[in-house]
């Protein structure tokens, strides 16, 4: 069951997390957790799905992650990453992923302008009907 638990995250902390990557995956996901914490100051850090992750009245909110050849953003919903597609041309996207190399990290105003679109997302009635819908 230990190997088990220890195979989703090694970390406890996200600055553990942080602290097991290289300098410049490091330097460019604590750019992004800034940004995240400037927009939704009162979202709670932990993890989701073994990924460093931001959570809104005890709901995912939005993760992020360092994988072998980039760096990842997740705002926890496909309807986020498909209505900001104008915005995320320059990257490799996929229904809930952001994908962007470490030496050049999403930008921390466009990472504020999907996690607030995400809060609004997240307190919208019926946004789970909406998204099921899609």
């Amino acid at each position: 069951m230990a190997a088990k638990q220890k195979a989703k995250t090694k970390a406890a902390t996200i600055d553990e997390y942080l602290a097991g990557l290289s300098a410049d995956k490091r330097a460019a996901l604590q750019k992004i957790r800034q940004a995240i914490q400037a927009a939704a100051p009162e979202a709670e850090e932990g993890f989701s799905y073994g990924l460093p992750a931001f959570r809104l009245n005890g709901k995912p909110l939005v993760a992020f992650a360092a994988a072998a050849n980039h760096c990842s953003f997740f705002p926890m919903s496909g309807h986020i990453v498909e209505a900001h597609q104008d915005l995320l041309a320059a990257y490799d996207t996929s229904k809930g992923t952001i994908r962007f190399p470490a030496d050049k990290p999403l930008p921390a105003a466009l990472v504020r302008k999907l996690v607030k679109a995400r809060i609004k997302e997240s307190r919208s009635p019926g946004s789970a009907a909406f998204r099921s819908a899609k």
